[in-house]
C-alpha cells in the first residue's frame, strides 16, 4: 500500500478525455533478475556488462521482479494504474535466439500476464527491449539479416502464447538508441563502432518490424500493434554553423532512422545512401507495415555538437540556462510539448506516452519516507506540458512513467534512479516514494471527472 502520509494530497493535471490510459513501464533485463534460473541464457547486455571497464554493476537480481511480480502488480494495484508495459526477454523463452522454446521461461509471463488482469491492469507487451540473445549475436546478431525471419518467429511463439489475453504489442523499444549506442558509438552492447554496422542493424530492425507486425496480426485478434520511438529535438549547442549541421545528422538518426521507413515506406534522405546497400526489393514496403498507434519515450531536448565519430555529431552541453536532473539531463517541459505536436502533424496516429520520467537524488528521511520533490516537479511540469500538447490538438491517448522501480539503468548501473518506488537493493524491499503517491492522486482524480461511477482499479474498490 502507498502510505497516505507520505505527501499532501496534489493538485491533479487537469483530466483527459473518457479512456486515457494511465500507466507505468519497466523492460525485462532492468528489473527482471534471475538471469541465469529456469533455463534463461545469457543476453548480450549480461556478456557486455562482464568486460573490464564497465560498470560494477550487474543485472543479475536487478529488481527480483522474476520471484516479486505479485508484490509489484499489487503496487501497481494501489497507484490504480491502469496499463503496465513490460518487456518479454527473448532469452528467456528462447534460450538459443530460436529453435526449441523454453516452458520455464514462457511460463513466468504466464504468472504475469495473469496477475495483472486478476488486478485489473492491462498488459503492454514489448517484444524487444535490447536483450538480444547472445547466441543470435554469435551468429551477427543485428548485423545478419535472417534475424529478421528469427524475430519473426520469436513474435509468433509470444503472440501464440499470450495472445489470449495480452491485444497490445509493441515490436521495439527506442530502437535508435540500441543501433546507434550498440554498433555506432559502441557505448551499449555489443560494443561496435563501425559505419556498415550501424547501417546494417538499422536496416534489419526495421525489417524485423515489419514482420513482426505481421505475425502479430495474423496470431491474434484485435491486436493493437506499434513501436516505441526515442524522439527529442536536436538543438545546436552553440551558433557554430558545424554544430547546427551536426544536428541534423543527429535528429535523422536519432528521430527519423526508424519511424519514417515504418510509416512512409523511405529513409531520410541524411541516411538513405548510407542504408541502401542493404536493400533489396520489397523491403521497404515489408518495412511499412500499418500499425495502430505512436509509441514516444521522451525525456529531454539533445544539444549537439560536431564530432570527429562516425556520424559526425556528439552530445554537447545544455546552455547554463537550463534547469538539469540529478543526472545532467536538461528539463525542458517546452520541448515534450512540440514533439508531441509535431508526431501529431507528421504521422496522424494515436500517440501513446510511454516513457516519461526522470534520475532524482532520493534519501530516505529517518521516519522513513522519501520525498521526491524533484521528481514530482518534473512529472508537473511535463504532464501540464502533454495538457497543452492535448489542447493544440496532439492525439495523446495514453502516459506510462518511467519507471514503476528504481532498476538497473544500463551503463549507470544503479547509481541512477527513476522509480516512483524506490528499491533497496541489498534487501529488495520497496517503498513507494511520495511521487507515487502524487501519480496516484492524478490518477484517481482523473478517473472521478470521467467516471460518474468513480476511480476504477483502486485497492479499496
Amino acid at each position: 500500500m502507498i502510505p497516505e502520509h507520505i505527501a499532501p494530497r496534489a493538485r491533479a493535471t487537469p483530466p483527459h478525455a473518457p479512456g486515457f490510459v494511465w500507466g507505468a513501464s519497466t523492460s525485462a533485463f532492468q528489473v527482471e533478475g534471475a538471469a541465469h534460473l529456469d533455463g534463461r541464457t545469457d543476453s548480450i547486455w549480461d556478456v557486455y556488462l562482464r568486460a573490464p571497464g564497465r560498470t560494477k554493476d550487474t543485472a543479475e537480481t536487478a529488481c527480483d521482479h522474476y520471484h516479486r511480480y505479485a508484490e509489484d502488480v499489487a503496487l501497481m494495484r494501489d497507484l490504480g494504474l491502469g496499463a503496465y508495459r513490460f518487456s518479454v526477454a527473448w532469452p528467456r523463452v528462447l534460450p538459443q535466439g530460436r529453435g526449441a522454446a523454453n516452458e520455464a521461461g514462457l511460463a513466468f509471463y504466464d504468472r504475469l500476464i495473469d496477475a495483472l488482469l486478476a488486478a485489473g491492469i492491462e498488459p503492454w507487451l514489448c517484444l524487444y527491449h535490447w536483450d538480444l540473445p547472445q547466441a543470435l549475436d554469435d551468429l551477427g546478431g543485428w548485423q545478419n539479416r535472417d534475424i529478421a525471419g528469427w524475430f519473426a518467429d520469436y513474435a509468433a511463439l509470444v503472440a501464440q502464447r499470450y495472445g489470449d489475453r495480452v491485444k497490445r504489442f509493441a515490436t521495439f523499444n527506442e530502437p535508435c538508441v540500441f543501433t546507434l549506442f550498440g554498433y555506432g558509438l559502441g557505448w551499449h552492447a555489443p560494443g561496435v563502432a563501425d559505419k556498415a554496422a550501424l547501417h546494417k542493424a538499422i536496416h534489419h530492425v526495421n525489417l524485423s518490424h515489419g514482420r513482426a507486425v505481421d505475425v502479430l496480426r495474423s496470431h491474434v485478434g484485435g491486436a493493437s500493434i506499434g513501436a516505441i520511438h526515442n524522439r527529442q529535438p536536436c538543438y545546436p549547442a552553440t551558433n557554430d554553423p558545424a554544430d547546427a549541421a551536426a544536428a541534423l545528422r543527429l535528429a535523422a538518426y536519432w528521430n527519423d532512422a526508424f519511424p519514417f521507413p515504418q510509416h512512409f515506406g523511405r529513409y531520410p534522405p541524411e541516411l538513405a545512401d548510407a542504408v541502401a546497400p542493404y536493400i533489396v526489393p520489397g523491403d521497404l514496403q515489408q518495412i511499412a507495415r500499418p500499425v495502430d498507434w505512436f509509441g514516444l519515450n521522451h525525456y529531454s531536448p539533445h544539444y549537439v555538437r560536431a564530432d570527429s565519430n562516425l556520424i559526425g555529431a556528439g552530445f554537447g552541453p545544455a546552455p547554463d540556462s537550463v534547469p538539469r536532473s540529478s543526472n545532467g539531463w536538461p528539463v525542458v517541459p517546452d520541448g515534450f510539448r512540440d514533439t508531441l505536436i509535431d508526431i501529431h502533424q507528421r504521422f496522424r496516429l494515436p500517440i501513446y506516452v510511454l516513457e516519461n520520467g526522470t534520475a532524482a537524488t532520493d534519501v530516505i528521511d529517518p521516519s522513513g519516507h522519501i520525498q521526491d520533490d524533484d521528481r514530482i516537479s518534473y512529472l508537473k511540469a511535463y504532464t501540464a506540458a502533454m495538457e497543452q500538447a492535448i489542447t493544440a490538438g496532439a492525439d495523446v491517448r495514453g502516459y506510462f512513467v518511467w519507471s514503476l522501480l528504481d532498476n538497473f539503468e544500463w551503463g549507470a548501473g544503479y547509481s541512477q534512479r527513476f522509480g516512483i518506488v524506490y528499491v533497496d537493493h541489498a534487501t529488495q524491499r520497496r517503498i513507494p516514494k511520495a511521487s507515487a503517491r502524487w501519480y496516484a492522486d492524478m490518477i484517481a482524480a482523473h478517473r472521478a471527472s470521467n467516471d460518474p461511477a468513480g476511480p476504477h482499479n483502486r485497492a479499496e474498490d
